[in-house]
């Protein structure tokens, strides 16, 4: 019961946070850090520890899916390269940089062990990368890159950790084994993910029970993730790969299961990352207190250095990379494909100061091997470098962005009004072929409104006609009227509920999408 209530504190906490943050227009992964890190040193505070299987499980799937999900292969496409590149070049910066300064403050450290910290820290984490481009209003390309980074760099990372620390503690594979691992691990995640998808989609195309639905949505993404480890696969490949599938597959999906599956698939989305970054600031409490009073300080010096590297390895490779293009643009022309703008030095020191580490991180460094060497040295860097990228440069990318003057190019904007004028004008061609009172008003209606839509006063396509406006005083007077039956007792509850649900779906039905 005790461990049941510290949940619930935890979340609560989590919220209260969260919410301050929103009206703030903050991110919120780092008040919720900041957060868990002060209850971390009180008399009575929680002593949680983490399972690394079970955060990796609970925690970055379904996370992963939800992401991955939203993603859009076209942007992924179009931004390949440099996704790719952050995903292995700036990861094996920072492994390289992260080890050769460990070996140099620690020298009796092994290069397994050196390399192991550095694959540890070095991926973004995905929660918080979507946590602040949420709040953050920045151009279309950098979100594409920062939110794909965000998908595969985990994959890379653990499996460089993965191989560090299997030849820290003996008996690592070479030669053709290793590679034959490496290639079944990425090969074998892809294939195996895109048959999972094909066969719960045909299992569950014929479900039309929307508990049922969603209850089978968690089981795969969990299960699927298990199967993969199980496997010798990538498990983060294998979910990116399975969300971006899925996607496509179960497009066709009855809204009766897609709204209601949106809904609570947010709302956990969101409790996971609450409890997650309020977790990653509880662990310096048992971090600290495993620590000899002689060993604190000298740790810390260590901690602290790893994560000003960490910074700085990202912040060298990204801009450099970003002073090639440009150089390489303004000497040979650049020859970008549909939809990409070109690198410049704000895009640069967005991208390279938007790597924020988080939960991932720390269940790794969790799951060393108990007699693995320096474990608690890692286990400490690894918390400075997870809370100070979270407070650093989760707290000062707002003002960075301001301070650059970036701000949304309007691309998802005139993409969406786009769509709404395809939509609509699909409505008025068939409405043509019909006749009757009942064609005749709603051709009425949707020329109307389509009008409205294709003028340049509608940023995104999104209008409010009279007619919207009357169908939303209708709707008021329907809804007091139910009211009065149900205060009267008139009609009862279930009379109540089957009518209020008409309701709302007939408002969301005309009511439009405001993300």
């Amino acid at each position: 019961m005790h461990a049941f209530e510290t949940i619930l504190a935890v979340l609560l906490g989590a919220v209260l946070l969260s919410l301050v943050a929103r009206r703030l227009k903050a991110p919120f992964p780092p008040f919720l850090a900041l957060g868990g890190a002060a209850v971390a040193f009180l008399p009575f505070a929680p002593d949680l520890t983490l399972d690394p299987e079970l955060v990796l499980a609970l925690f970055v799937a379904p996370i992963l899916l939800d992401s991955s999900f939203d993603s859009s292969p076209r942007d992924l496409k179009r931004n390949v390269v440099p996704i790719t590149l952050m995903t292995l070049a700036a990861v094996g910066i920072t492994v390289v940089a992260v080890a050769l300064t460990a070996r140099h403050l620690e020298p009796e450290m092994g290069w397994a062990v050196a390399i192991a910290l550095g694959a540890i820290v070095a991926p973004p984490d995905a929660a918080a990368a979507t946590a602040v481009l949420r709040a953050m209003p920045v151009p279309y390309r950098i979100r594409t890159i920062l939110e794909g980074e965000s998908l595969f760099n985990d994959a890379s990372s653990l499996m460089i950790y993965r191989l560090a620390v299997t030849a820290a503690v003996g008996g690592m594979a070479t030669g053709w084994i290793l590679a034959a691992t490496i290639v079944w691990a990425l090969v074998g995640s892809v294939v195996f993910a895109m048959i999972v998808a094909w066969i719960t989609t045909r299992l569950t195309r014929n479900i039309t029970d929307a508990p049922a639905a969603i209850l089978i949505q968690f089981i795969g993404t969990f299960g699927l993730w298990i199967a993969a480890e199980k496997l010798g696969l990538s498990a983060i490949v294998t979910v990116v790969v399975y969300g971006l599938t899925i996607a496509r597959l179960a497009a066709r999906n009855p809204a009766t299961i897609r709204a209601p599956a949106y809904t609570v698939w947010d709302t956990v989305v969101f409790a996971l990352n609450a409890m997650a970054f309020a977790l990653v600031g509880l662990q310096i409490g048992p971090i600290w207190r495993g620590l000899d009073p002689g060993q604190r300080g000298e740790y810390a010096l260590f901690a602290v250095a790893v994560l000003i590297v960490a910074v700085l390895a990202r912040l060298t490779w990204v801009m450099g990379y970003n002073t090639f293009l440009r150089l390489k643009n303004r000497w040979f022309g650049a020859n970008l494909p549909d939809g990409v703008s070109a690198p410049t030095p704000t895009s640069g020191l967005i991208i390279s100061w938007a790597g924020m580490r988080g939960v991932v991180s720390l269940a790794a460094a969790y799951a060393l091997p108990l007699n693995f060497p320096h474990r608690d040295l890692l286990l400490l860097a690894t918390f400075a470098v997870v809370m100070g990228t979270l407070v650093l440069q989760g707290l000062t990318l707002g003002p960075l962005i301001r301070l650059l003057g970036a701000h949304d190019d309007g691309q998802l904007e005139r993409e969406i009004k786009h769509a709404r004028q395809v939509v609509t004008q699909a409505a008025v061609d068939h409405l043509k072929g019909c006749e009757g009172r009942v064609a005749d008003r709603l051709r009425d209606e949707y020329s109307e409104r389509l009008d409205a839509v294709m003028s340049p006063e509608a940023d995104d396509g999104r209008v409010e006609l009279e007619s919207d406006q009357i169908k939303a005083d209708l709707l008021t007077t329907k809804r007091d009227a139910l009211m009065k039956m149900r205060t009267s007792g008139e009609i009862g509850e279930a009379a109540y509920y089957q009518i209020e649900e008409e309701l709302d779906r007939y408002e969301l039905s005309w009511t439009p999408v405001v993300r």
